[in-house]
């Protein structure tokens, strides 16, 4: 499908990742009080990290250049010893999108949990992966638990808190430790109403996002007791991590702290219109009440009717409103992820809609001329 309509503006929905440092940023930025991290001694790094064990109510932090490093490390000083076991969801960030860093790197068994729609996974079926000590021989020993909140892939669902209470128990009855991928923590905060320290109390470890939901430029903060993070510094420093005046980036961090996590419930608000614009779009079929925060994730159903045919498939679509200058991204071969930022304008969600619109009206013209093409041959 050839697109000729000139594109606008662009609009980058790929994810929250894609945000600019704001002109307070910058000048955070600029002026930081700085000194050498790995000394311990950088006065704006320490004060992000006693903000962030403050709101998640653990005591004590430490900042890591990515989400992905928070993860690994909470995994590997929990799970101490090679070939113990974690289990997580089939669907969770870690599970899929951090590379195997756990198994690679620290010599972690992965044991997975299938992800319900609502990005849980049954307690039941957690409770039944959990291999002990006292087991037989043959299988590793699970040490840890990991949840996600929200869950990515399943659309920015938020974990209840009852939910997180009941794994975390489970995990006390077991001998076993509590990790949250929390990455846009402060979207499950802002979408229950519910403070972060309450959502990850059952948590022993929490890793926390800067540069998703609240728009920092980089980093991530894990959180947990004193002696989780001084084990977790020893880790950031073997993997590269530890950095010299990272003042520089934690400025920018508390910046987004303090004046991002107010606008999340707009960007929640957004997603919603965006969702039942879409909705309302012919031959597009979006399950409004499943979008919770900053997150659309949906089947471009437009395309079933002929599933085999490679022009109809979310990658094209996608290609077609890049085009436009609207950018989101395929999630699988039939579903298309949009993600809502701070940066986003009510025009701009009238502007991505008429895309879509313009997209399915060509393709719908496409399908008319297939079937014309099938009757005339038959």
């Amino acid at each position: 499908i050839k697109m000729v309509t000139p594109v606008i503006r662009t609009v980058d929905l790929r994810s929250d990742t894609v945000t600019k440092p704001t002109e307070s940023m910058r000048s955070a930025m600029a002026n930081a009080e700085v000194d050498d991290d790995v000394l311990g001694n950088d006065p704006t790094a320490v004060l992000l990290e006693r903000e962030v064990a403050a709101i998640a109510g653990k005591e004590a932090a430490m900042f890591v250049p990515s989400g992905t490093m928070g993860n690994l490390i909470s995994v590997l000083v929990h799970c101490d010893e090679r070939g113990s076991e974690v289990i997580l969801g089939d669907d969770s960030h870690i599970h899929i999108y951090e590379n195997g860093g756990v198994s690679s790197l620290g010599g972690v068994h992965p044991r997975t949990v299938k992800n319900e729609e609502d990005g849980t996974m049954e307690i039941s079926s957690i409770e039944a992966a959990v291999r002990s000590p006292k087991g037989d021989l043959h299988y590793p020993v699970t040490k840890l638990i990991c949840l996600e909140n929200t869950q990515a892939n399943c659309g920015g669902r938020c974990l209840p808190i009852e939910y997180i209470d009941k794994v975390g128990e489970l995990a006390k009855k077991h001998g076993l430790k509590l990790h949250i991928d929390g990455a846009r923590i402060f979207n499950a905060s802002v979408a229950l109403g519910v403070p972060v320290r309450r959502i990850v109390q059952a948590a022993d470890s929490v890793s926390i996002c800067l540069s998703k939901g609240i728009g920092a430029p980089v980093g991530s903060v894990i959180v947990g007791s004193k002696s989780f993070i001084t084990k977790a510094r020893w880790l950031r420093k073997t993997l590269g991590g530890g950095m010299r005046q990272i003042g520089v980036l934690c400025a920018a961090a508390l910046v987004a702290l303090r004046e991002n996590v107010a606008k999340l419930e707009d960007d929640h608000k957004n997603a919603k219109i965006l969702a039942e614009g879409l909705n309302r779009i012919e031959r597009l079929k979006v399950n409004v009440a499943a979008v919770e925060t900053n997150i659309v994730s949906f089947y471009w159903q437009i395309y079933v009717d002929l599933p085999k045919d490679p022009k109809f498939i979310a990658e094209d679509a996608c290609k077609s409103l890049e085009v436009l200058g609207v950018l989101v991204i395929p999630q699988t071969t039939f579903r298309i992820r949009i993600v809502l930022h701070h940066q986003i304008s009510d025009s701009d969600l009238d502007y991505v809609l008429s895309c879509f619109e313009v997209v399915c009206f060509q393709i719908l013209n496409c399908l008319a001329q297939l079937q014309k093409r099938k009757l005339d041959v038959n």
